[in-house]
C-alpha cells in the first residue's frame, strides 16, 4: 500500500503477475443481524462475511473499504470503540488493511468492499463444474441458521449458544481452504444463501445439475439433537454458514483426499455433478434410501415474501 487512509483515495501497490479480485456486500440491521447486536458483533460479522467471498475465489485478501451508516443512538464513543476493536481484530487476524470509506447518519447499514489478489488465470469461479465431478463442502452446515433461530426464537436454552453465537457473529472465512483449492477445484462458491441455492448457482453457471446425499451432510451433533428435521432444513436451505461448496473432477480427487487425510482441509464429499437437464431442478436431494426429497424453499431470497 503506497498511501492509506487520510487522503482523497488510497494508492495500492499490486503484486506483479496477480489479478485483482473485488467483492462488495451490504449488511442491514434487522435483516443481516439483530438490532440488539453489539458494535463488536456487527463489525466482526460484517468483515468475516465479506472475506468469505475472497475465499470462494481462491484469493488472498489485501484491503477493504467501509461505508458505515450510523443512527444517532450508536454514534457515541463507547459503541464506536467496541465496533473498531472488533473490526481491528478480524483485520489483523486475516491480514487485511482498511484503506478508506465513509460515515453517514441513518439506519444502521454497512457496505464493505474487499480487494484481494490471485495469480493470473488461477481464480476459482462458479462456471467450471462438469459431469462426473464430486461435490464437497467445508466445515459444518446448518450452524448459521440454527444460531439465528437461537437468537430470535430463544432456543439458546437447549443448545450450545456460545458456539453458535461465535458461528453467527464471527463466521470463519475459509481463506486457507480457498488458496489450497486453486489448482484442484473445478468450481467454487461460498454458502451464504443456503447450500441448495448456492450449489444451484454453480449448476446454472456450469450448465449442469447436482445430486446431494443427505447422509453425507456434515451437521454438528448438537444441531441434530435439537431437531433432526430442522437440522436438515438448516443445512440445505438455511444459509449464513459461509463455508465453501466446491466441485472436483475425478483426476483431482486424490489430491483432495490427501489434503483431508493430512488435516490440511476440513471438507466432506456430499454429492455428484450430472449433465444439465432443464426438465429437473438444478439440485436434487436424496436420502439414505435413495428417495428423492421435496425442498420447498431452497434458499434465502432478499426480495421474497
Amino acid at each position: 500500500m503506497a498511501l492509506g487512509i487520510g487522503d482523497d483515495a488510497a494508492l495500492l501497490n499490486v503484486t506483479p503477475g496477480q489479478q485483482l479480485v473485488m467483492a462488495s456486500d451490504t449488511l442491514v440491521a434487522g435483516v443481516h443481524f439483530p438490532e440488539t447486536a453489539s458494535g463488536r458483533q456487527v463489525a466482526t460479522r460484517a468483515l468475516c462475511v465479506n472475506l468469505s467471498d475472497m475465499a470462494a475465489m481462491g484469493a488472498n485478501p489485501r484491503w477493504f473499504t467501509l461505508a458505515l451508516t450510523l443512527p444517532r443512538d450508536k454514534a457515541n464513543a463507547e459503541w464506536l470503540a467496541d465496533f473498531s476493536a472488533g473490526l481491528g481484530d478480524i483485520a489483523k487476524q486475516q491480514g487485511v488493511a482498511l484503506v478508506g470509506g465513509d460515515t453517514t447518519s441513518g439506519p444502521l447499514t454497512l457496505t464493505l468492499t474487499l480487494v484481494g489478489e490471485v495469480p493470473a488465470g488461477e481464480a476459482l469461479t462458479r462456471g467450471g463444474a462438469g459431469p462426473g465431478d464430486s461435490v464437497f463442502v467445508t466445515g459444518y452446515l446448518g450452524d448459521g441458521a440454527a444460531s439465528l433461530e437461537a437468537i430470535t426464537n430463544n432456543k439458546s436454552l437447549h443448545i450450545d449458544s456460545d458456539r453458535l453465537l461465535q458461528r453467527f457473529y464471527s463466521p470463519q472465512p475459509q481463506i486457507q481452504a480457498g488458496l489450497k483449492l486453486r489448482a484442484i477445484a473445478s468450481a467454487c462458491i461460498d454458502i451464504s444463501d443456503g447450500l441448495m441455492a448456492d450449489l444451484g448457482h454453480i449448476c446454472k453457471a456450469s450448465g449442469v445439475t447436482a445430486v446431494i446425499q443427505t447422509e453425507q451432510l456434515p451437521i454438528a451433533a448438537e444441531i441434530l439433537e435439537l431437531s433432526p428435521l430442522d437440522a436438515l432444513e438448516w443445512a440445505l436451505c438455511g444459509g449464513d454458514d459461509y463455508q465453501l461448496c466446491f466441485t472436483v473432477a475425478a483426476d483431482h480427487l486424490a489430491k483432495v483426499d490427501a489434503l483431508i487425510e493430512l488435516g490440511e482441509l476440513d471438507a466432506r464429499r456430499i454429492g455428484t455433478i450430472n449433465p444439465g437437464d432443464q426438465s429437473i431442478s438444478p439440485v436434487s436431494v436424496i436420502d439414505k434410501n435413495k428417495t428423492l426429497l421435496t425442498v420447498v424453499k431452497p434458499g434465502y431470497n432478499h426480495f421474497g415474501n
